[in-house]
């Protein structure tokens, strides 16, 4: 006696059956492709988003992801953007490296304020274990994204060494890319590492000015307005935000000292050290727009 699934089976093969042969053909087609639909949901949750593969998954596609930005910039820049045709190759890879720059500051931000703000995975109000060892499988998914944004933006500064930057950009980078790397990996201090992030928000205002400026505008009422922009977002983003976290570590001590040595100089040493090259940037920051400001009275 067949059971309700199995009857059901027999009368749809019945009802196939007697379609003609083209009708045969396009439902043969549909159903090879539901299959091929299934087996590549199958290989995305048991594999690429299974929990011990999300760090190199995530990786990957933030690399993924860059390679789409880049090509992405070039495609647009060149067809609405006349200056850029008449643009140095380098000029021409610089524009697209900070096309994915600013693609990958716009993701971080919004998705850094989404943890630190609006989420509940670091409230202090959640009773879930200390906040300082919390995380989730999307909150390692977006670092590791981010991990892969600052390989390939080391890359390109190595590779054009120093067209694309000099020892400064290294070492933000490098500062910035071990401490991502290690809070993916362990889960470690991600809600300080999202709130340093944050800081990725000034970004786009900077590299808008580059553009500007590259494109022989650096006289006109949109490079002064970015500047002004620029040193408020900076004064916010990259100094009081740092101010407020070297606060929160310090409420938060008691839960900061029950991680290991090397993890607590993290804690401590990274965000001292980005502050600290903020802070001679804001003062670059301040003396350009100071200068912008001047040649325009």
């Amino acid at each position: 006696m067949m059971d309700d699934e199995s009857e059901s089976n027999l009368t749809y093969i019945t009802h196939v059956k007697r379609q003609s042969p083209h009708v045969q053909k396009t439902i043969r087609t549909v159903m090879e492709i539901k299959a091929y639909q299934d087996k590549a949901e199958l290989l995305v949750r048991d594999y690429l988003l299974a929990h011990p593969y999300i760090p190199y998954t995530s990786i990957l596609g933030g690399i993924f992801a860059c390679k789409m930005a880049f090509d992405i910039t070039q495609l647009i820049s060149a067809y609405y953007f006349k200056s850029f045709a008449a643009l140095t190759k380098i000029q021409r890879i610089e524009w697209s490296n900070r096309g994915i720059s600013t693609f990958h500051a716009i993701f971080i931000t919004i998705m850094s304020l989404y943890f630190v703000i609006f989420s509940d995975l670091f409230s202090d109000h959640r009773l879930a274990g200390l906040v300082i060892f919390r995380s989730s499988t999307l909150s390692t998914f977006i670092l590791g994204v981010s991990v892969g944004y600052f390989l390939v933006d080391l890359g390109m500064i190595f590779w054009f060494y120093p067209s694309l930057g000099g020892m400064e950009y290294v070492l933000h980078h490098l500062i910035s890319l071990v401490a991502v790397a290690y809070s993916m990996l362990s889960g470690e201090g991600q809600l300080y590492t999202y709130m340093v992030l944050i800081s990725e928000a000034t970004t786009p205002a900077i590299n808008l000015r580059w553009y500007l400026s590259t494109s022989g505008m650096k006289r006109s009422s949109a490079y002064l307005v970015n500047g002004v922009v620029i040193f408020f977002a900076w004064l916010v983003a990259r100094l009081l935000l740092f101010t407020y976290i070297f606060y929160h570590v310090y409420l938060h001590s008691h839960q900061v000292m029950q991680m290991q040595p090397l993890v607590r100089l993290m804690v401590f040493g990274v965000p001292s050290v980005l502050f600290i090259m903020n802070l001679l940037w804001f003062a670059k920051i301040v003396k350009g727009l100071k200068k912008t400001l001047a040649k325009r009275q």
